[in-house]
């Protein structure tokens, strides 16, 4: 039986972008970026992560980092013209943008955002991210992807 395809997947579908669809068993513990890219055999430089952040201003920000890396905040803020920016807090994730923590796509969000991929995606023929729900993810082209969801290109990872 197919799995049922998630609101992500239906985004591309709609928009006509080529996507492979990932899925892993998810085992409720904390959601590694390291330890997904490993269950679906996707080596971890092609694996990215979702992180969102708010700045000085009050304005959210989405960044989409490898796997292996953490954001840097200095060069995330220079990138989105901020003074400076921080993570949200947890507990805003779901209401800010509809996804959980360890499920959270730069994909379908409740509303758009500034959204900055790390530019190491570039070198890339195809990326991971999450589909929007732990233990499904999409590989597709980093342009595709910055296409879509009007994405810059920048170095924001570290």
């Amino acid at each position: 039986m197919a799995e049922e395809k998630t609101n992500v997947m239906r985004i591309l579908d709609q928009r006509k972008i080529p996507y492979t669809p990932h899925s892993h068993a998810y085992s409720g513990g904390p959601v590694d970026g390291i330890h997904v890219a490993e269950l679906i055999g996707m080596p971890p430089e092609r694996a990215f992560k979702t992180l969102v952040t708010v700045g000085a201003s009050g304005g959210h920000y989405v960044f989409v980092v490898p796997v292996l890396k953490s954001l840097d905040l200095k060069a995330a803020a220079k990138a989105v013209g901020e003074k400076n920016i921080q993570m949200i807090k947890q507990a805003e994730l779901l209401p800010l943008t509809g996804y959980i923590h360890g499920g959270c796509s730069p994909v379908g969000m409740k509303k758009p955002f500034p959204t900055v991929i790390d530019e190491s995606a570039r070198d890339l023929d195809t990326m991971s991210c999450s589909a929007g729900k732990i233990g499904r993810q999409v590989e597709l082209a980093p342009g595709d992807l910055a296409g879509l969801i009007g994405a810059q290109f920048a170095p924001v990872a570290k």
